[in-house]
């Protein structure tokens, strides 16, 4: 397992890292020898992070990891994250701690390595959507997990950085925080790089690029689009996480990459994997696994390293044409 440099910590993080969520679930919705085996090849094959949150599986996630890595022995990083009520933020500072301390007695833990706002981002509150100034401003998200720091309760600050792009990158420039959970994959690269005029999907434009500048660390999420890349299989728990997408539009685009580029190059969730490992500016790459096997993929991946220029080259050609739709 190769590391890269998380951000301005210094931590040395595998490439890949273990996700407790909901999509894969596999922590949340198999039985205890299940979940104590994935822990243990995950470890065993040279994962350092596991990354979880109060909302899977309405701390399910969490309250595994309280017993299985004390059981494994096992102390890798551990982020985990939180959301708050944008009907209700009187005393955000207050707020935060409170769900903090749910979730270090769900883990049995002291601390977290990093504690990230789950909400979304964005010009206007409302549903999950938080704004730049509730955020950065006098006793908001930043000044909250500051004084959480200070205590020694967590070690760094993080964001999920889904919503507006542009205020997702004047959050990132603040340098107030350490890290930003990015949607990118294959089929949605755009948070990484410019997508010609055909291509359709939520344009995460610049927000890659404002990681870079402020050295703030890059956690790459929905590697997988919800698991549609990886398989053609559905479990019903396909949720889609960003504006101008679908299930249905990611399965068209998925079946033409890989009628464009075949399975020549691994199993389609390793192409997948590989296709983020090959951007340098990605601390990791966070997976979700539903089952025992796709952890053995993921590591298998690893070994493989990035996607040769000429498939990026060809995904290339598919982004001009949107997949082949025009």
């Amino acid at each position: 397992m190769k590391h890269r440099t998380f951000g301005r910590s210094g931590i040395k993080v595998s490439e890949v890292i273990f996700g407790a969520g909901a999509v894969g679930g596999i922590l949340i919705h198999k039985d205890v020898a299940t979940k104590r085996e994935a822990i243990r090849r995950a470890i065993a094959g040279g994962i350092n992070w596991i990354d979880t949150a109060a909302q899977y599986g309405n701390g399910k996630s969490e309250e595994a990891l309280g017993w299985l890595l004390p059981e494994a022995g096992a102390t890798p990083y551990l982020s985990t994250k939180f959301g708050l009520d944008v009907e209700n933020l009187q005393g955000i500072p207050a707020q935060i701690e409170e769900r903090l301390m749910a979730s270090l007695a769900r883990l049995k833990r002291s601390s977290v390595d990093v504690l990230q706002l789950h909400n979304r981002i964005g010009s206007k509150p409302g549903g999950r959507v938080m704004t730049v100034e509730q955020i950065l401003g006098r006793n908001g998200v930043a000044d909250g997990l500051e004084r959480l720091r200070e205590k020694g309760l967590i070690g760094h600050m993080g964001i999920t950085a889904i919503g507006a792009a542009a205020s997702v990158c004047e959050v990132i420039r603040s340098k107030r925080f350490d890290s930003a959970q990015v949607y990118y994959n294959l089929l949605n690269p755009s948070a990484g790089r410019s997508m010609p005029e055909a291509w359709t999907g939520q344009n995460l434009g610049g927000i890659i690029e404002a990681c870079r500048a402020n050295n703030v660390a890059v956690m790459a999420i929905r590697i997988f689009a919800a698991g549609v890349i990886a398989t053609d299989e559905r479990t019903g728990r396909e949720s889609v996480l960003i504006a101008d997408t679908s299930v249905a539009g990611d399965e068209r685009k998925t079946k033409a990459v890989f009628d464009a580029i075949g399975t020549g190059h691994g199993t389609r969730a390793q192409i997948a994997l590989r296709f983020v490992l090959a951007n340098p500016d990605i601390s990791c790459a966070v997976i979700g696994s539903a089952e025992l096997h796709h952890i053995d993929e993921a590591l298998q991946a690893a070994e493989m390293g990035p996607l040769s220029p000429d498939v990026l080259a060809r995904l290339d050609a598919l982004y001009e044409s949107d997949f082949g739709r025009v």
